[in-house]
């Protein structure tokens, strides 16, 4: 049997996630949109939620940014804690290893994330939080 999946309790995230699943991942067409199933740092549970992302040649790029919030999106913390997950992009579903970007990498990386959600940049603006970006890689 398989492992239930319980999606993000923020009902806007919810939605979204339905209508990512119910047209193959084209819920909003024109935008790079992922579904991201981390393990509940604290539960145990399989965590799905949808994330808007950047590609940076193999790799995927995610933004924990909060919507600016004060406080790191959970699905960040449960990464911090185990990364491996699942990554569903269209209708292909398959295992990453996510990390931190390194201070190095990192402001590169933001410019490409701003480029592909400008509202990125406003978030920054409203939190003194260090935004993360994340590197996520397929597994081998």
């Amino acid at each position: 049997m398989e492992e239930e999946i319980v999606d993000s309790p923020n009902e806007w995230v919810a939605q979204h996630i339905r209508r990512f699943v119910e047209t193959g991942g084209q819920a909003r067409p024109g935008m790079n949109d992922l579904l991201l199933t981390t393990r509940g740092r604290k539960s145990g549970r399989l965590r799905r939620t949808a994330l808007v992302y950047a590609r940076d040649g193999d790799r995927y790029v995610l933004v924990a940014s909060n919507a600016g919030a004060d406080r790191h999106p959970a699905w960040y913390l449960n990464l911090v804690a185990d990364p491996a997950a699942t990554v569903q992009i269209g209708t292909e579903t398959f295992a990453v290893t996510a990390r931190i970007a390194t201070p190095e990498e990192k402001p590169r990386l933001w410019r490409l994330m701003v480029a592909t959600m400008p509202s990125y940049e406003r978030y920054r603006e409203t939190t003194d939080r260090d935004i993360p970006v994340v590197i996520v890689e397929r597994t081998a």
